[in-house]
């Protein structure tokens, strides 16, 4: 068994559980793995920042005026000893959602970089053919691998439709090279990108349609946020999405859908500005929150 964090010194801080003994449990499990990254450093203590700035975070939320964690039991591993290359790491981090799935745990993976996406969701793949992937992010993620890495962080939505059947829905993308663009047109049936660039103009039904009686992964990588708002990332780009543009759509897909998983990565702390690890660690708590709090 994987040893977990107390209470006190894991996700939220808790000094007690304040939900049942026979609620659902959140495994939170931390995964710094930075191994691929090729533009700033850092994702590697993005777990633990996010960790300790969620024991500053209000635990009642006046959307669904409760505090959520008293439907959800909270536990937190400790962070594993990470191998160096990509796809050990993959294979670990598959074991480890395997192991929380397993258990009945709805596991939420913070990272550590963007490549550890094709990991966890591996488990999900074998257990729902009909999961449908939720993905906020600046880049599209679609290169067939990146500077001579096939599961590199700039290729994790790419491996992660290496599932056949896989589709994702994807918002805030306002960057794409041009060798992704084949393997999206080709696979527009199950690529389905929200620009930012028309984030004014995105329909809410036409966002959440795929969604519908569904499985749902959500995958969210911090840079999907506006660089004002996330600076603390390794590839921060302008004209993201502000925290009113993400949560209108997290709450909507909750309710045609079911959030079984998540992820919440890229976050490369800065050293004494803490709003951007405030920022990802209430992100974390409010998709927890939703996947247990749907009425």
């Amino acid at each position: 068994m994987t040893d977990r964090l107390s209470l006190e010194d894991g996700f939220l801080g808790l000094e007690e559980q304040l939900a049942p003994a026979d609620a659902p449990l959140v495994r939170v499990i931390p995964f710094g793995l930075e191994a691929s990254v090729t533009f700033g450093g850092g994702t590697s203590k993005g777990p633990a920042a996010m960790i300790a700035a969620s024991h500053e975070v209000e635990l009642f939320d006046e959307t669904l005026w409760r505090e959520p964690v008293e439907a959800f039991r909270v536990e937190t591993l400790v962070e594993p000893s990470i191998p160096a290359k990509v796809e050990p790491a993959l294979d670990m981090l598959a074991s480890l959602t395997d192991e929380a799935l397993k258990e009945g745990a709805f596991p939420i993976v913070l990272g550590g970089e963007h490549s550890i996406t094709p990991g966890a969701i591996r488990p999900f793949l074998e257990r729902y053919p009909d999961l449908i992937l939720l993905h906020f992010d600046a880049h599209a993620d679609l290169r067939d691998g990146y500077e001579g890495e096939h599961y590199s962080h700039a290729a994790a939505i790419r491996r992660c439709l290496d599932a056949p059947d896989l589709e994702v829905v994807s918002l805030g993308i306002r960057n794409i090279s041009k060798e992704e663009i084949p393997f999206l047109e080709a696979n527009r049936h199950r690529v389905h990108i929200h620009w930012a660039k028309d984030k004014r103009n995105w329909s809410l039904d036409e966002i959440i349609a795929p969604l519908k009686d569904r499985p749902i992964y959500v995958t969210f990588d911090v840079d999907g946020l506006d660089a004002s708002l996330m600076p603390a990332t390794g590839t921060p780009e302008p004209g993201g999405l502000f925290w009113d543009d993400v949560i209108p759509v997290l709450e909507a897909a909750t309710k045609v859908g079911k959030f079984v998983g998540a992820d919440v990565n890229e976050l490369a702390p800065i050293e004494g500005f803490h709003g951007p690890n405030f920022i990802a660690a209430k992100l974390a708590y409010k998709i927890m929150s939703l996947a247990h709090c749907r009425d």
